[in-house]
């Protein structure tokens, strides 16, 4: 059973990452979630997932709150930061070390690379020591596939679901696909509304999940902006960031993306309105799957 199936309240989300300012292609997904929240007439939450340090940039968190808060996505609650949620963290990590569920790890990507690209256990039986390793879930119930609400039925390849994945860092940091599970359930996410590249790995969300009895969320994948070259929109790729003028042309180019009904005279409209208008017309199946170019 899903949480969706068992709560009676929509709770949506959006987390991004302050490794940059907020581009396009992150407001395509913000606004696809928050559309969605509102249409559910449920609650949309705003988390910042500032696991990873080293790929942060300074000052990027608040600007991207701001920026949000300039298009008119506001949001419900306190923001909840990753970065002050460790001590959770820890704890479900030391509950899966005394059942057995997890093991140190040494192996170098090199290794890991050499063999295929995909893990092949070679520590688990090793006991090793925790210094200087990474830490591994023992895949005892691979999930090889999933629902989602808009892109269909995903499967992923048997080596994918089976692989012991990573749950903690050689580097001292948590690792993502941890983290994600423990801050959605902690924050009753029903559904989660998020962009196209992380279908493969909700895969082992949905096997952490069940390792730790929580009820999972329904999925729905956005499809990605494309730059020029037909890569991923993204801060990596120099994305540049949304301007903070007027916000409705770029939230009417966010809509044209997300293939919904053309709202009539928007020039006329506040931003307030301009997206009461979208959340009536929001339709979440006309949105094409496929990642395309703006």
């Amino acid at each position: 059973m899903t949480q969706s199936e068992h709560s009676s309240l929509y709770i949506g989300r959006f987390a991004p990452s302050p490794s940059g300012d907020l581009h396009f292609g992150s407001l395509v997904t913000a606004l696809g979630s928050y559309l969605q929240a509102r249409a559910c007439h449920g609650k949309w939450l705003m988390r910042i997932d500032d696991i990873d340090p080293p790929r942060e940039v300074a000052g990027a968190a608040n600007r991207i709150l701001q920026a949000l808060e300039h298009y008119g996505l506001c949001w419900d609650g306190a923001v909840l930061y990753q970065s002050q949620r460790h001590d959770a963290y820890r704890a479900i990590l030391d509950q899966l070390k005394q059942q057995g569920d997890s093991y140190c790890c040494i192996c170098s990507r090199q290794r890991i690379q050499q063999r295929g690209g995909f893990y092949d256990g070679h520590c688990r039986h090793l006991h090793l020591p925790a210094h200087n390793a990474a830490i591994r879930l023992k895949q005892h119930h691979p999930v090889y596939g999933f629902d989602d609400k808009l892109q269909g039925h995903i499967t992923v390849s048997t080596e994918m679901a089976e692989e012991d994945f990573i749950i903690y860092r050689k580097d001292g940091l948590f690792a993502y696909n941890l983290v994600v599970v423990i801050d959605d359930n902690y924050q009753g996410i029903t559904e989660i509304v998020r962009g196209a590249d992380l279908i493969e790995p909700t895969v082992r969300q949905l096997s952490l999940y069940q390792r730790l009895h929580f009820a999972a969320p329904d999925y729905v994948h956005l499809p990605l902006v494309l730059n020029k070259e037909g890569n991923k929109l993204s801060k990596q790729n120099h994305a540049q960031p949304i301007p903070l003028g007027d916000p409705r042309p770029l939230l009417i180019d966010a809509l044209s993306f997300l293939n919904q009904p053309a709202i009539a005279g928007w020039q006329d409209l506040t931003t307030e309105q301009l997206l009461q208008q979208a959340i009536v017309g929001w339709n979440i199946n006309a949105v094409p799957p496929k990642k395309h170019n703006p």
